[in-house]
């Protein structure tokens, strides 16, 4: 199998609940060849591929979290954890280190070997990961589930909390207006109607106005800073630092790379992107001047000298009028959000009149990042003007020589594992696996 299963060889045992007891067994965890589960089993004195576990408490915390797993991005909210770490689930049983989290448009499993040290219990060893579309993880969580389900029914065991959560997960997936409210109240960071109403509510009206696209990224932005922006809000802060610009006289690019989202990683389109914006505009290697890249946006070149700062930055729309406003007070990060901005609107293709350039790691956001990267200092160049030499001290001028922040180029250079990662956030999908990514 080449996909992402959850499975289970059925074992018995003597104590517990019926339905602990009735779903005791080997639960795998693979995708294609990699086992996520794998660990040493020191009561057998061998590695083996599953621990031996209840898969009722694994379906019951999955079918729970299924929204967040679904929807929310990697953040660093305290309770985050207990949502996508399978280790927190507990209930006796020691589980695999693995971590799940989605971009929107791809789920990614991260399994890492157990921290405990303690060789009287089964320690994992896996170190991988399984990155893959989000309906196929879907399809493969579905799939666990059924059996789960199944094996209550074959041992005749009703009624449980398990059998509840799913009944009333399948009725969210399956109504519209549930669906969209679920996906919000994740993007947000809270668990089944434990969200501010009001918050969810303001978003989802916002969607006519500003764009479906547009108000997830808003949701996904609010759950690290707790701030929800809604259109009101957003029309206010344009009349007070907004910078006119021309949706008619913006760049745009006459082969953009064609893609489905989710099949391919951001990082992907957006470099794409890039290297076929640089190769139309002329480009080669060289650095993007101030006025050439606000000329690319149509904007007005004061937007880069100015120091006023914002919540986030974005492209608010008004027919062919556009306001443009930005976060960053420097003019390194500056440059870096109006490339964010030109790569939304080449390689995007979302609707709405609202771009946001947000600090999340959405699918939509991680393109963007990876498109200004590339766009603004392009890796093959930086590689060579390197040469070999990673210091800080090299890295700082070739980062002056493209007006970039050393940031950027460091970023490059782990992304592309030409250094190790240490406490940079590189993005899963580019840093080194052991997993057969597709």
């Amino acid at each position: 199998m080449n996909g992402l299963s959850i499975s289970v060889e059925w074992e018995a045992l003597d104590e517990g609940p019926p339905e602990e007891r009735a779903c005791f067994g080997s639960v795998a965890i693979q995708y294609g060849a990699v086992s996520l589960s794998e660990g040493y089993d020191p009561f057998v004195k061998r590695v083996r591929r599953a621990p031996l576990v209840s898969a009722y408490h694994l379906a019951e915390w999955l079918t729970w979290n299924w929204w967040r797993l679904r929807w929310e991005p990697r953040s660093r909210a305290a309770d985050w954890a207990l949502t996508h770490r399978l280790a927190t689930i507990g209930s006796g049983y020691v589980w695999p280190n693995v971590t799940i989290f989605s971009d929107g448009e791809r789920i990614a499993a991260v399994a890492k070997p157990s921290k405990d040290q303690d060789e009287a219990g089964y320690r994992y060893i896996a170190d991988g990961a399984a990155i893959l579309p989000a309906a196929d993880f879907e399809n493969a969580v579905d799939r666990f589930l059924e059996q789960v389900s199944g094996q209550l029914a074959a041992e005749r065991v009703r009624g449980t909390n398990f059998e509840r959560l799913r009944a009333d997960l399948l009725e969210e997936r399956q109504t519209p207006r549930l669906a969209r409210y679920r996906k919000m109240e994740a993007l947000l960071g809270f668990d089944p109607d434990e969200a501010p109403g009001d918050a969810v509510e303001r978003l989802l009206a916002d969607t006519g106005a500003l764009g479906s696209s547009a108000s997830s990224e808003l949701a996904a932005e609010s759950a690290g800073s707790g701030v929800v922006l809604h259109a009101a809000q957003l029309d206010a802060i344009v009349e007070q630092q907004g910078f006119e610009a021309s949706r008619r006289d913006a760049f745009r690019l006459a082969n953009r790379p064609v893609a489905a989202r989710g099949q391919v990683p951001a990082w992907w389109i957006g470099r794409q992107a890039a290297r076929e914006a640089r190769a139309e505009l002329g480009l080669g290697e060289k650095p993007i001047a101030d006025r050439q890249l606000t000329k690319l946006l149509a904007v007005d070149p004061g937007v880069l000298a100015d120091r006023r700062t914002a919540p986030i930055s974005f492209a608010l729309d008004e027919g062919d009028r556009r306001n443009v406003v930005l976060r960053s007070k420097w003019k390194t990060g500056r440059r870096f959000e109006l490339a964010r901005l030109l790569g939304d609107q080449i390689a995007g293709a979302y609707d709405g009149r609202l771009w946001p350039i947000t600090r999340a790691f959405t699918y939509r956001q991680k393109m963007q990042r990876s498109f200004a990267a590339e766009f603004l200092s392009p890796f093959d160049a930086v590689d060579a003007m390197l040469d070999g030499d990673y210091s800080d001290e090299q890295q700082s001028e070739v980062a002056e020589h493209y007006k970039v922040s050393p940031l950027t180029i460091r970023t490059l250079l782990v992304n592309h594992r030409k250094i190790g990662r240490d406490d940079i956030e590189a993005d899963v999908e580019m840093a080194p696996t052991r997993a057969a990514q597709q």
